[in-house]
């Protein structure tokens, strides 16, 4: 109690700090730096920035904070001596980073520390102090009494839309004093009445068989019986510790009804199985029986035709856990090689920077190696100038010899190569040649790559030379022609690059061959040129055929990178996720299209029901009177046999608590590559239904039982307070 005292003081320290605001020096540019007023709103979520024209920025829309000059605006547009002055506001969307300079280092670090800690407390909300702060705001007048018209404003505010007689039933019933307000205990039972959840009453009027609460022994049925969790009677009293509330239950190892929907709201009793939280996965196969996150055009923060590219597209894709970048790289002014999409309107960046942000962001979020996709267009002269920024910036993390003292003959594993950079691009000779010392020209001729002989549909030849090319280890990048033709000549080491079209027909056509394929080397997939806009292609037929490296547009929010970060949010989302056995034994004959009896086939029946919502949020907040008429889709995504979508009914206004009761049934035949997804929306007959919040994982990460699902934006920020209740059967199939 001492140490969150103490916490509080310094986070209200922060908070009257942050109200009272100042100026700070906006940058653009090296001659465009104004002085501007910032302060944070009393709403504790908005910032306001004060000039000419004033304008708010929505707290919910920033990613993070960073202190120092580490954004390429700074970097760029600043000196040295302003490092400890400095600090960038980065946001969730394409909007720019806004980087500022403040009076002196303690003024700077107030303002990210503060920032961080009211994002954070943000977040860190409940439901219940969620809709208490609205029902604050909603006491217009500040007396602490609420009367019949701020009671309906509050509804709005909370997203539920009540007629006029309702609300004043609601009102009266509540009103015991009779005297035309609200206030004191009046507006407790308002408030219990209005959060209220039938659903959760039920479900703990079934199990609570001792004076009509949940003894130990009742919880402990609950959770063997209901979630299927085998669970000991010492780990329920631990439950108990944690989250009950009242003290008499807590000493006599009861669990209340305020305790037992205080567990339905955690981890515990989330769908997402804590046990796959953290990396619980063998890592020491060899690199190619791992699905590896993987992004394609990186460094773009926009579309491929006039977007900007930067070093902070490369930082948000590595702390999405992406752990395969690609740099497009060109000839660029006085001898420093550049980085952009090629041939278009995309800005520049300088390679030298990409590779400094990388070796900053790498390995913040996960240890495991990220490989560097190098598309080479450079000249032989500005080729050793990636060599030495390659060798001279990431030093020995960079790997630049076979692991061991001879010639290997698989990959190791990503636990080998922890905090490990490896260079993806085309090499002069083999590998073998770090042994017997075996010499090349210093330069000679090798195939253009791959991705930019598909956009103009002819290899030309380009010099390569050899300082880059002996950078280049693990992934040796070759040209494919057929599957037998790679097993007869490539080794293990050299990978193909296939774009969409050709990778989908291998997948469709042969995906036995191209999983026998992905068990000796690596593949990695691209989207089309054609995709000016960014858009991506569906990576599961991939994922199914043993494919590797499926690289698509971090920058780009659709169901294709809500399915990316579902396949790779188990396991730490260390960016690794380990192939079923059926992917890496050379026995198996798995077709994930025409499915047989195998160790793959492990038919489930999933019984589904969408019982609730809890607390969605309005899709147009500028418009108070907007409430979601909100419906839900679940959708599976696996083997062309599980893929499946079935939706409920909608709601009319109520996106605070509605109820559907609504069951699904859905047959998986190989649960080790389906994923589960859930969409909410707000119904339009008009038009098409808007997004309310989504959320994706895999099937085997799903935990039976009662679960709340928490949703996310379509940018994959989790939205506070809002979920969804259910109810998860997974059972084998007769």
């Amino acid at each position: 109690k001492t140490l969150q005292l103490e916490w509080l003081n310094i986070y209200f320290l922060f908070i009257k700090f942050l109200l009272k605001g100042g100026n700070l020096i906006k940058v653009k540019s090296r001659s465009w730096r104004k002085t501007r007023f910032f302060r944070l709103n009393d709403d504790c979520k908005t910032i306001i920035k004060k000039s000419f024209t004033s304008f708010t920025v929505s707290l919910e829309d920033v990613d993070f904070v960073r202190y120092g000059r580490q954004t390429e605006g700074l970097q760029k547009y600043t000196d040295l001596s302003f490092e400890d002055r400095c600090f960038s506001v980065v946001f969730k969307s394409r909007r720019k980073t806004v980087d500022l300079i403040a009076s002196s280092k303690e003024e700077a670090k107030q303002w990210v520390s503060g920032l961080e800690k009211v994002i954070t407390g943000m977040y860190n909300l409940n439901r219940l102090q969620n809709s208490e702060h609205c029902m604050r705001k909603a006491d217009k007048n500040s007396d602490n009494k609420m009367t019949l018209k701020e009671l309906k404003h509050f509804l709005r505010q909370i997203n539920i839309e009540v007629s006029d007689s309702y609300a004043e039933m609601l009102f009266q019933k509540c009103d015991t004093s009779m005297s035309g307000t609200l206030e004191g205990s009046e507006i407790k039972l308002f408030y219990d009445l209005l959060t209220y959840r039938k659903e959760v009453d039920m479900i703990y009027a079934k199990y609570a068989h001792t004076n009509g609460q949940m003894s130990s022994g009742d919880l402990l049925n609950f959770l063997q019986y209901e979630q299927r969790e085998p669970v000991s009677l010492e780990y329920v009293q631990n439950l108990i510790e944690k989250y009950e509330v009242d003290e008499t239950a807590k000493q006599n190892k009861y669990m209340s009804k305020d305790g037992f929907l205080m567990y339905l709201n955690h981890e515990e009793c989330s769908i997402f199985n804590p046990a796959h939280k953290g990396i619980y996965q063998d890592m020491r196969q060899p690199l190619n029986h791992y699905f590896i996150s993987s992004s394609h055009n990186t460094y773009l923060m926009g579309d491929q035709l006039k977007g900007a590219s930067s070093t902070e597209a490369y930082i948000k894709a590595l702390t999405k856990s992406c752990r395969c970048v690609e740099l497009d790289c060109w000839d660029g002014a006085n001898g420093e090689p550049v980085i952009y999409h090629g041939h278009t309107l995309t800005s520049k960046v300088l390679f030298k920077d990409v590779i400094k942000a990388l070796k900053e962001y790498a390995f913040k979020t996960s240890q495991y190696p990220v490989i560097l996709s190098l598309e080479n267009h450079c000249s032989v002269e500005q080729q050793k100038i990636m060599a030495y920024h390659l060798t001279s910036i990431l030093g020995s993390a960079l790997l630049t010899h076979p692991l061991g003292d001879q010639m290997p003959n698989t990959f190791p594993g990503p636990e080998e190569l922890k905090g490990r950079f490896l260079i993806k691009g085309k090499r002069l000779n083999k590998l073998d040649a770090a042994f017997n010392n075996n010499t090349t020209e210093d330069v000679d001729s090798v195939s253009e790559e791959d991705e930019a002989a598909e956009v103009k549909e002819s290899s030309k030849k380009i010099k390569l030379a050899k300082e880059l090319s002996d950078l280049v280890i693990y992934c040796k990048s070759v040209h494919f022609s057929t599957f037998e033709h790679s097993r007869d000549n490539h080794s293990f080491y050299e990978m193909a690059s296939f774009k969409e079209s050709k990778a989908m027909n291998l997948a469709e056509n042969s995906a036995t061959a191209f999983i026998h394929h992905n068990m000796d080397k690596l593949s990695r997939i691209y989207p089309a040129g054609s995709r000016t806009d960014s858009s991506n292609y569906n990576p599961v037929p991939l994922w199914n055929s043993g494919c590797q490296i499926v690289a698509l547009n971090f920058q780009t929010p659709c169901k294709e990178m809500d399915l990316n970060q579902a396949r790779f949010l188990p396991n730490g989302k260390c960016g690794y996720i380990l192939k079923p056995e059926f992917q890496r034994d050379p026995a198996s004959q798995f077709d994930p299209k025409n499915l047989s009896v195998g160790p793959w086939l492990q038919k489930k029946t999933l019984h589904l029901t969408i019982i609730s919502a809890q607390q969605l949020p309005k899709i147009n907040k500028d418009k108070q009177t907007s409430i979601v008429d909100p419906l839900v889709r679940v959708e599976i995504y696996g083997v062309p046999a599980d893929n499946a979508s079935k939706q409920t009914h909608h709601i009319d206004n109520n996106g605070f608590n509605p109820t559907w009761n609504t069951n699904f049934q859905f047959t998986v035949h190989v649960p080790e590559l389906a994923l589960v997804r859930f969409v909410v929306e707000d119904y339009d007959a008009a038009s098409h239904n808007d997004l309310v919040g989504l959320y994706t994982l895999p099937f085997t990460s799903m935990q039976n039982g009662y679960r709340h699902v928490p949703l996310l934006t379509k940018r994959g920020s989790l939205i506070p307070s809002a979920g969804l209740f259910v109810h998860i059967m997974a059972l084998d199939a007769e």
